[in-house]
């Protein structure tokens, strides 16, 4: 086996709060492997959230940038991110001012909403549906 080899094989460095950290890039294949390497219960939410914002966004765009996986509509930017802290998955909704209701958690950003998964992995699955169908239908974050 060749350095080259081991590089590709080697697990992904777990940032701070086991955020794992991936290298940026477009698609599908990014996103998969930051899924992947999310540590413990954080993986299975990152699957089903992943799962869950496809069924409801049909061919949503994906992308890993800072170390976050990225969800957008063609030519509209981006609409969702998602990311590991120590004791949730935070999912940001760039727009998230705009969703009726709002989702629960202030930003910095007026126009940013977040919304915390904990390790129990449990969310009102109806609820973030109607935010991500809502969400997918505003212009997004161009980034």
């Amino acid at each position: 086996m060749n350095a080259t080899d081991t590089k590709t094989r080697a697990k992904p460095v777990l940032l701070a709060g086991g955020n794992p950290q991936i290298a940026k890039g477009e698609g599908d294949a990014p996103v998969q492997a930051y899924i992947a390497a999310m540590p413990g219960w954080k993986s299975d939410v990152g699957r089903r959230l992943d799962a869950l914002i496809m069924r409801t966004v049909p061919g949503a765009h994906k992308a890993v940038k800072w170390n976050s996986p990225f969800y957008g509509v063609a030519d509209q930017g981006w609409f969702l991110s998602f990311h590991c802290f120590t004791h949730y998955v935070k999912v940001a909704f760039f727009r998230g001012a705009s969703l009726r209701p709002l989702p629960p958690v202030e930003s910095k950003s007026r126009d940013t909403r977040y919304v915390h998964i904990h390790e129990d992995g449990r969310f009102d699955e109806a609820q973030l549906t109607a935010w991500i169908r809502q969400a997918s239908e505003l212009p997004g974050e161009k980034m």
